[in-house]
């Protein structure tokens, strides 16, 4: 959420750096909003000044013998009239809030300006496509022809946009998890979590997927108890993760935090019908490796480097080829206010395709999870931040399609065969 000052400051300021992300913002519902807050506040705070005026005139009046009893009926008008006042506030202050979650970050000042992913600016590439001497086939085909990659098993246990791996290639699955793991871990100091994979929603409200995207989400429906709350399943354990601070008064000594885990992720997909619905790119239910960084606002920036950093490391220990992009305004998502994309070269496809994003969030979700830096007797709103580390679908289908062989056969990574018991060939 932006700082309220915004809303009730240079609208036409703001208004111009929301259009950058394709957001409209409502100049006369915030006009008229601000202005009926100020004139309910002004409102309460005169009948408690009232209210504190004629407690001191009945005091007064009791001391000298004076009959205070109209004075106190009066009083105990102005008592009612403070409640209905403080409640109009409340009431109004709940249709700020909830109109303020819907508004996106702001971009931070040295992000592109664009409108799509045609605008997102190339930072850097990192090692060279094969050359192959045979057809290239796709993952689908590669994994199917093995018998390792099983969708119309997926689609009789559950529906279509699921998948079941077999054999050698769901060890390497696991594998990556693991190697993902001990990077972060090891090399990089990250803290493993283990989190809930089902979150509330005060949970998905602090790191902003809700109210706005709610048709993205798998939501529960609760029968075991009488419990008034929803439960959801998690797109990104960037949930889980980042709301491990909610409400908290971190030391400024503690900072940063890093945490990171690896969890299964339940997205919808809602609206993305016919686009990479064939294979393992978009699915209902995918697995990641996420890194989350809790830190101040002086740490951000260079913790976005990082972090970006670290997610590229897996990448080049696989000999992956990729590149790095800034994503434009309009392309970033709701929460960030900047954000790499890490894209992987896919041979089936001729071109880079995402496999990471990692986002600065700045002050945006502190401020939805009342998250604050104790610094002395200073407090200031935490940064978030987050990333992939990496996605481990896509990552398996990258191997797949870049460590092909003419026989059908798939080449393992060197930095994944102590994982899968040496060998260093799936084949069928």
């Amino acid at each position: 959420m932006i700082d309220s000052k915004r809303l009730r400051g240079d609208l036409l300021d703001l208004q111009q750096q929301l259009a950058t992300r394709g957001y409209t913002l409502d100049m006369e519902f915030w006009q008229t909003i601000e202005t009926e807050r100020k004139s309910l506040q002004m409102q309460t705070e005169a009948l408690q000044s009232r209210r504190n005026a004629g407690a001191k005139e009945v005091g007064a009046l009791k001391k000298s013998g004076g009959d205070a009893s109209e004075l106190m009926s009066e009083m105990q008008g102005i008592s009612s009239e403070i409640k209905v006042a403080e409640d109009n506030l409340r009431s109004l202050q709940e249709r700020i809030n909830t109109a303020a979650m819907q508004i996106p970050n702001i971009p931070a000042s040295d992000v592109p300006v664009g409108e799509s992913e045609d605008d997102n600016v190339e930072v850097r590439q990192w090692g060279t496509p094969r050359q192959f001497d045979f057809d290239i086939q796709d993952h689908t085909f590669i994994g199917e022809t093995l018998g390792m990659l099983d969708f119309e098993a997926a689609i009789k246990l559950t529906g279509s946009r699921f998948n079941v791996l077999k054999g050698q290639l769901a060890q390497m699955h696991r594998a990556l998890i693991q190697f993902m793991l001990n990077t972060h871990t090891i090399k990089y100091g990250y803290t493993e979590t283990y989190v809930p994979y089902i979150v509330n929603s005060e949970s998905l409200r602090g790191t902003g997927q809700l109210p706005k995207f709610e048709d993205d989400l798998f939501k529960l429906t609760n029968h075991t108890n009488n419990e008034d709350t929803d439960f959801y399943l998690i797109p990104t354990a960037e949930v889980p993760m980042t709301n491990l601070v909610r409400g908290e008064r971190l030391d400024i000594s503690e900072l940063p935090l890093k945490f990171t885990a690896h969890t299964p992720c339940f997205r919808s997909e809602a609206g993305s019908h016919g686009r990479d619905t064939r294979g393992l790119i978009r699915q209902h239910q995918f697995e990641k490796v996420e890194m989350v960084n809790i830190a101040t606002a002086d740490q951000s920036d260079d913790l976005l480097e990082a972090m970006t950093g670290q997610a590229e490391y897996i990448l080049q220990q696989l000999n992956l080829p990729y590149r790095t992009v800034m994503l434009c305004t309009g392309d970033m998502g709701f929460s960030a206010q900047k954000t790499y994309d890490i894209e992987v070269w896919l041979p089936s496809q001729d071109t880079y395709r995402e496999i990471s994003s990692c986002s600065n969030c700045g002050d945006f979700q502190a401020r939805r999870m009342g998250t604050r830096v104790k610094d002395g007797k200073q407090t200031s709103l935490a940064h978030t931040l987050n990333g992939s580390g990496l996605a481990v679908g896509r990552t398996l289908l990258a191997i797949m399609e870049n460590y092909q062989n003419a026989d059908g056969s798939i080449t393992i990574p060197e930095v994944l065969r102590p994982y899968m018991g040496g060998v260093d060939t799936i084949s069928a």
